[in-house]
């Protein structure tokens, strides 16, 4: 047991705490990424080493700021355990299993509609099992990184000072944020990334675990890029299947992925108030008979 857990946190605050959080990790991503920026105007020893190298690059960065200040704060800051973030896996399987096939259900179906309303063209399968492996371990990095940052972190604190809505809103703002200096980033693309923030929040205001959170991104990311064909995001990954996108660009998402597509818009809606809900009738329900049983 350490013995700096028991203490009150260094800044009563949970708004605070979060908002210096944020100061914090978007300096730091500034300064990685103006460093990277001048490592990618470099000599390049082939394109395609430039063009396959540099998103590998952004990713892990993020991660390990995401991850290593999350720690700091919570550790030093919060004065409570790393694990308390919400990593606990003891009744949360089934959480963790929604979130894992939700991810899949949506960018299959976004696929499916975008297919036969004749806005993707399939063109070819290109299997390279180093390439995927990487993808996989990469994606599994990110997903942990954001969601300890963003849901972890930043909601859990936001909990703390404000109302549980007001807080997952804030937190999905600050998760669009974060992806605004992406390539061909859009209003779409915003309003996407701000849905996908209260989607992957959700579960967390209800339960403060992470798992359902990690399996979501996971899967998103994963068959998004490395399997689907689209940017993640704006950036370009190896990919499984590889496609041509025809039509509008608001209807297929363009260059920035599947997120900036106005179909990834309706799912997530449609999601989003599914889990609402749900969770809505199990919690409120558990909540009142829990009452009326003490009573």
């Amino acid at each position: 047991m350490k013995p700096y857990l028991n203490n009150k946190p260094l800044i009563a605050q949970g708004w605070l705490r979060a908002l210096i959080f944020c100061v914090v990790y978007f300096a730091l991503m500034f300064t990685a990424f103006l460093v990277m920026g001048v490592f990618h105007k470099l000599p390049p020893a082939s394109e395609k080493d430039t063009a396959t190298n540099i998103p590998y690059l952004s990713f892990i960065a993020m991660a390990i700021i995401s991850i290593s200040l999350a720690w700091l704060f919570r550790t030093l800051v919060d004065r409570r355990s790393f694990n308390s973030l919400g990593f606990s896996f003891d009744k949360n399987g089934p959480h963790a299993g929604a979130g894992f096939f939700i991810g899949i259900f949506l960018l299959c179906t976004g696929t499916c509609i975008l297919f036969f309303s004749k806005n993707l063209v399939w063109t070819d399968i290109n299997f390279n099992g180093n390439e995927l492996f990487i993808s996989f371990g990469l994606m599994v990095i990110i997903a942990f990184a954001e969601e300890i940052a963003f849901r972890g972190y930043i909601l859990n604190n936001l909990l703390e000072s404000a109302n549980k809505w007001l807080a997952l809103l804030i937190s999905a703002f600050i998760f669009a944020l974060a992806h605004l200096d992406n390539p061909d980033f859009s209003i779409i693309a915003a309003v996407n990334i701000f849905l996908a923030g209260i989607l992957l929040g959700i579960n967390y205001v209800y339960t403060k675990n992470l798992w359902f959170g990690i399996m979501l991104h996971f899967t998103w990311n994963f068959f998004q890029g490395p399997i689907l064909g689209y940017q993640v995001s704006g950036q370009p990954l190896q990919s499984l299947f590889q496609h041509e996108l025809q039509g509008n660009e608001w209807l297929t998402g363009g260059k920035f992925g599947f997120e900036g597509s106005l179909v990834a818009t309706l799912l997530c809606i449609l999601a989003i108030a599914m889990l609402l809900w749900v969770y809505e009738k199990k919690y409120t329900s558990w909540s009142t008979v829990s009452a009326a049983t003490t009573n």
